[in-house]
């Protein structure tokens, strides 16, 4: 999404502060938008968490358990891999959280902006997203 300016038959005075706000809102949407990808990988990695949990129930009669930490697996007791699972559920949770408001502060940022330029440029502007 870019902010464009149509042609039309009247001139539009673009001043320094105009494209100023113009770049404002451009930067703080390409940010939104990194921001929504990273909330994406954030929600499937707290869905696989919650995946591993609901497969490590049938997992019971086993003795220990192969846990992932960084590229290491490490052996653990089913005990001390729900406990793991859980520590790392709650702290995915946080994550997404902590993505939500900072797209919250954005969405209200790029939301302002929108109302002063287009009370600006009216239809001249187009500030919505582009369909794909």
């Amino acid at each position: 999404m870019a902010a464009t300016l149509k042609n039309s038959d009247n001139d539009m005075q673009v001043t320094f502060e105009d494209q100023e706000k113009i770049n404002k809102f451009a930067r703080h949407n390409a940010k939104l938008q990194d921001l929504k990808d990273e909330l994406t990988a954030k929600k499937k990695d707290l869905q696989n968490l919650e995946d591993a949990s609901d497969e490590l129930l049938l997992l019971e009669d086993e003795n220990t358990i192969p846990y992932q930490i960084g590229e290491v697996f490490v052996s653990l007791s089913p005990d001390e891999t729900s406990n793991m699972l859980d520590a790392a559920k709650v702290n995915t949770q946080k994550d997404i959280e902590a993505i939500e408001k900072h797209c919250d502060g954005h969405k209200q940022i790029l939301s302002e902006l929108k109302v002063q330029l287009y009370a600006k440029f009216g239809n001249n502007i187009n500030l919505e997203a582009e369909e794909e």
